[in-house]
């Protein structure tokens, strides 16, 4: 080969390289991969549909190790541990009380995380501004056009954004996905439906970092007692068809207060006694569980998926968010190093394997939630020896896994 030849190729080769990226969504994923593409050198602009970002939005949620490590690798774990405690464990019961088992952190693993969801946005937001990058609210894409070199987003207020490159970080219900594909398939209902809440003075003893769960006989509670006394629920309901969180509204707080007081009547746990120390005003609505299964297509042209609009296990998994960071730093490592459509393909085959194996162990989650009587029998009589035959380290894999960001992808 001439040294015209190679130089060719060589500018060719350069040319295919990601300069500049549209991110969908400025949610979780979103304001990460942001921040990560800008330290590769790429320049990212977030485009968000709402009118303002998710600060301030949102109840708390466990973080798990593997997102911290992920965010460690972009220069933003500090940021999170700053806001958020450590949680000891989990302790699970039946509807009687009956203690079904227990389960710590790992050895040698570190503990899972507690955080507000709108601390997180806004720590992930403001490491976003911090890294330069742009952050445009009132942006709904409705359409995309890829040329071949570029692509252009059109929103539904008629204007319009042109970058290298398009990230749909837009969540379970991505527009970009069906952009990408139109028969891709859509998120389906995982079987309960959740609300959420704070009491500020539950009159119930500090759980010591540990969230305790129940099996109710017709609902399932999740509660956490800090030591000054507050507590943060949440109540997943099993229901036949999804309900959205617009219907969950529409019917009022006091209805579902009620409504969850009745269900959780016969149960030995403090589910009674929170609903009715919630303020009806501080309800949240949460709408449906839903997940997404198996997305045959994450990429296409200058068109990519990442977070939860292609691969969303269900909160049951306590691994939403963590997934989410580690694709989004994954695709930066991938678009750094690599021509953009070698990089989309490699940035896939480096994420599928694990995300798709945890959001099946997810599945089995969410149908023990949603038992019926004699599911429940079973359930409750199999899972204390289900915990003495469970070895932990065996699930070590999904909350350990080191992303080395200075590492060439080969």
């Amino acid at each position: 080969m001439d040294k015209t030849t190679t130089t060719q190729l060589q500018a060719g080769t350069a040319s295919q390289r990601v300069r500049t990226a549209l991110v969908i969504g400025g949610g979780i994923a979103g304001p990460v991969v942001a921040t990560a593409l800008q330290r590769v050198g790429i320049r990212a602009t977030v485009c968000e549909a709402y009118a303002g970002t998710a600060d301030g939005i949102g109840g708390g949620m466990g973080f798990a190790p593997n997102g911290l490590e992920a965010l460690d690798a972009v220069g933003i774990g500090d940021a999170v541990r700053a806001v958020s405690t450590p949680m000891e464990g989990m302790v699970i019961e039946s509807w009687n009380g009956k203690h079904l088992g227990e389960f710590g952190n790992l050895p040698g693993v570190p503990a899972q995380r507690f955080v507000q969801r709108s601390d997180l946005y806004r720590v992930l937001n403001d490491a976003a501004e911090a890294a330069g990058v742009t952050t445009l609210t009132g942006r709904r894409l409705v359409d995309a056009v890829d040329d071949g070199t570029q692509v252009t987003a059109r929103f539904e207020d008629g204007s319009t954004a042109t970058a290298d490159l398009l990230i749909g970080a837009d969540g379970i219900h991505s527009t970009v996905r069906r952009l990408i594909d139109p028969s891709a398939p859509d998120a389906e209902y995982a079987g309960t439906h959740s609300f959420g809440g704070w009491v500020e003075d539950s009159g119930l003893p500090d759980t010591g970092g540990k969230m305790y769960m129940s099996f109710g006989k017709r609902a399932f509670l999740g509660w956490q007692v800090f030591e000054d006394g507050r507590c943060l629920w949440f109540v997943n309901l099993p229901s036949t068809t999804p309900v959205t969180v617009a219907e969950q509204r529409a019917k009022g707080a006091e209805f579902w207060l009620r409504t969850m007081v009745e269900l959780f009547r016969e149960d030995a746990n403090p589910a009674v006694r929170l609903l009715e120390r919630t303020d009806p005003g501080e309800l949240m609505f949460a709408g449906s569980m839903e997940f997404m299964p198996s997305v045959p297509t994450w990429s296409r042209g200058r068109m990519v998926l990442v977070g939860d609009a292609v691969h969303a296990p269900s909160s049951s998994s306590g691994q939403g968010a963590s997934l989410a960071i580690e694709s989004a730093v994954q695709l930066a490592r991938c678009l750094r190093d690599l021509p953009v459509d070698q990089a989309l393909a490699t940035y896939e085959q480096l994420r599928r394997p694990r995300v798709e194996r945890i959001m099946k162990a997810t599945a089995r989650t969410n149908a023990r939630k949603a038992a019926g009587p004699v599911g429940r029998v079973v359930r409750d009589a199999l899972l204390p020896l289900m915990f003495k035959l469970m070895k932990p380290e065996k699930s070590a894999w999904q909350y350990v896994h080191p992303i080395d960001f200075a590492a060439p992808v080969a």
